[in-house]
């Protein structure tokens, strides 16, 4: 089982949602977990993890991986999601369980390879997710989404247009595979930014996640 960082919420209460952070190739749950302190006053009743993949990188020894990249294979992103889907789920489903939570109030946000985590593994959950955001990442199997039920979460996409380990290229692709299985996805480039997580993308980032777990109540 895989295990990681975690945020309690901010209210002091009990967790309403919960977002779960994937890192990328390389790092570790303690990556991302910052995020959750960024985005703690929006969202304060929601609780925040960043899981650890779950075997150790074999271009970073101090690191993780969800899968091997060797960069020679152009199917090796589709094939990596699909075989670490299975211990992701395993850890949506224990963490939901553990807070009383079902998949409606669960987001994902990934970067980098912990984005085409999300966005391999958020549409094929039992249940429709609360949204994804993944910054500088990719759409790893189109394909899939064509396969089998899927769900069709909302999605907002970030990319640096100085991007050169993912070229923003990408951004554009994923769009128009999530558009093509029916799934809404908003996008946003960040000028000047390179292979990370511009300000400007945190706080869109926050914002999306607080109009998909807080949603605002109809009037009566």
């Amino acid at each position: 089982m895989i295990d990681g960082a975690r945020l309690a919420p901010a209210s002091g209460g009990k967790a309403k949602s919960l977002v779960v952070l994937i890192h990328g190739y390389g790092a570790d749950g303690n990556d991302l977990i910052g995020l959750g302190r960024e985005w703690a006053r929006a969202l304060p009743d929601t609780a925040f993890v960043s899981p650890h993949a779950p075997a150790p990188c074999a271009q970073s020894p101090r690191g993780r991986e969800w899968f091997p990249l060797t960069m020679r294979d152009p199917h090796e992103y589709a094939r990596g999601v699909e075989h670490a889907r299975p211990a992701l789920d395993a850890f949506l489903d224990r963490e939901l369980a553990n807070l009383g939570l079902d998949d409606s109030r669960l987001a994902l946000v990934g970067f980098s390879q912990g984005t085409m985590m999300a966005l391999h593994c958020g549409p094929k959950r039992t249940g429709t997710i609360a949204g994804i955001l993944g910054y500088s990442g990719l759409l790893a199997d189109p394909a899939s989404l064509a396969a089998g039920e899927t769900r069709r979460p909302p999605v907002l996409l970030v990319h640096g247009d100085q991007d050169g380990v993912i070229p923003v290229a990408a951004l554009f692709g994923a769009v128009q595979g999530l558009a093509a299985a029916e799934i809404p996805v908003e996008w946003h480039v960040s000028e000047g930014a390179p292979h990370g997580i511009a300000p400007d993308g945190v706080a869109l980032g926050g914002a999306f996640l607080r109009r998909v777990m807080y949603p605002p109540r109809a009037s009566s």
